[in-house]
């Protein structure tokens, strides 16, 4: 099953660069549902969310499949 990461586009200047979402400690939040991903990015980044549901602006957060081919390698592994 995958693992959903957060991640936040902060840089007006460079767009296309997209950092991942850490907690206080700094290690990475990682979530197994993708709705719990989603909704502690609602938490965490509200008025960014807010923004992209009603279209004003471009989009500025993303969740993420952490090792999109995470099936397949468990399959090769039996």
């Amino acid at each position: 099953m995958p693992s959903f990461k957060l991640q936040v586009q902060d840089d007006d200047a460079r767009p296309e660069v997209w950092r991942d979402v850490k907690n206080e400690f700094g290690t990475l939040l990682v979530f197994d549902k993708e709705p719990e991903a989603r909704a502690r990015l609602l938490e965490l980044f509200p008025v960014l969310v807010k923004l992209e549901q009603f279209a004003a602006g471009p989009k500025r957060t993303r969740v993420v499949v952490v090792n999109p081919y995470q099936d397949i390698d468990e399959e090769k592994e039996k």
